[in-house]
């Protein structure tokens, strides 16, 4: 079953979060993940967009999405954007819906 990671990123530090965008893309690539969204602005149809950089990435099942998150390859990447450069919160889904 599918698997969906949503990502929303207060970044602090764009110049230096560059580095962690610049690693963190071939790794997802390295389990078979691929960017929904990377970042594009929102439109905003109810509420207010606070301002935190969204990113979903669909992965082929939960366990490769986990294997990815724990990989040294996005261990590395990781450490570029840890704090201070942002702050995270990753939320990760599985679906049945089919993911593009």
């Amino acid at each position: 079953m599918p698997a969906l990671l949503l990502a929303r990123v207060q970044i602090s530090d764009p110049e230096a979060y560059k580095e962690y965008v610049a690693r963190s893309g071939p790794a997802v690539a390295a389990f078979g993940g691929h960017f929904v969204v990377r970042g594009t602005p929102p439109v905003v149809l109810e509420g207010a967009d606070d301002g935190l950089r969204t990113v979903m990435v669909a992965f082929p099942d939960i366990d490769t999405a986990r294997r990815w998150h724990a990989s040294e390859q996005y261990t590395e990447a990781r450490g570029f954007r840890a704090p201070p450069v942002a702050d995270a919160t990753f939320l990760l889904f599985e679906t049945d819906a089919p993911v593009a």
